[in-house]
């Protein structure tokens, strides 16, 4: 059960900036008094939250506009720098740990519904300082509402990226140039792979660009031709041992955290007789504007 607290609202007397999608902080003001809580309120569906000199705790409820029936689950991406507190999310009174100060969360990302009885509350516990009280130290994370996907899109489950590795099937493909955050044809140039993180980069060249969320995939002077070019990475689990492969392909996926994220990625040709199949009989998902 949470302790008795003193909760306080975010004030500009107790040294914070805040925003409805952001919030930076120090915890000078939280020493006065060992049970006081800084209480903040965020109503983005994306943010951060930067809490330096973390002292006693920090509760941020996270009350994300949830109009559209799209938005599912919240998730949560500790900073690299994380440092000087422990992460918990608060259920119902109850908090469960997600990092401990001396943890590696760089590439740890936490997902929980957004949509249930009780909001989303992210709870801070600032470490004892054994060297000072003015050590610099810095606690963030940043925020990100999700939307559903279809079954082969990767999604953020309650530990990370989850896919299930598998070719999609007609259906999905289709679905997947409607709803995916990006759908881009274009070349592999080359495939990398990181352990550490356990996964996957593939360096496309884009032809097209149909649409994006974001800036994933930047025009860049392509030397052999003289020209502007698309350039962008996409990321894949390393279980699923993605390999280079010749020839053009639709790449699509969803982006999370600013980065994008492999879907559906059949070779373009399979895509057309796919997508005409579909429109023949008048059962595709969405009109797709074909060269």
């Amino acid at each position: 059960m949470l302790p008795n607290l003193i909760i306080l609202t975010c004030f500009l007397a107790l040294r914070c900036a805040a925003d409805l999608c952001n919030w930076t902080g120090s915890g000078f003001a939280a020493g006065v008094d060992s049970r006081i809580v800084l209480q903040v309120r965020l109503r983005c569906t994306k943010g951060s939250v930067r809490w330096v000199y973390p002292g006693q705790a920090l509760r941020v409820v996270l009350e994300p506009n949830l109009s559209s029936a799209r938005h599912t689950s919240i998730c949560i991406k500790p900073s690299p720098s994380f440092s000087g507190a422990s992460m918990f999310i608060e259920r119902a009174g109850q908090l469960e740990l997600l990092v401990t100060d001396s943890g590696r969360p760089e590439y740890q990302v936490f997902c929980f519904p957004a949509d249930g009885p009780h909001k989303p509350v992210i709870y801070l516990q600032a470490s004892p300082q054994s060297d000072g009280p003015r050590n610099r130290r810095t606690v963030g994370f940043k925020y990100e509402l999700l939307t559903n996907r279809t079954a082969a899109a990767p999604n953020l489950g309650p530990s990370g990226l989850e896919t299930s590795c598998r070719p999609c099937n007609d259906t999905e493909l289709l679905m997947a140039i409607c709803s995916s955050d990006f759908v881009v044809r274009g070349y592999i140039k080359k495939v990398t792979h990181d352990s550490r993180r356990q996964m996957s980069s593939v360096e496309v060249s884009a032809l097209r660009v149909y649409w994006q969320r974001s800036g994933v995939f930047e025009q860049q002077l392509d030397p052999l031709v003289s020209r502007q070019s698309w350039r962008g990475h996409i990321h894949t689990l390393l279980q699923c041992h993605v390999k280079p492969g010749d020839g053009e392909f639709l790449f699509t996926g969803s982006e999370h955290f600013g980065e994008a994220w492999l879907g559906c990625a059949p070779r373009y040709k399979d895509f057309l007789s796919v997508y005409h199949n579909a429109r023949t009989a008048r059962q595709n998902s969405c009109d797709f504007p074909l060269d």
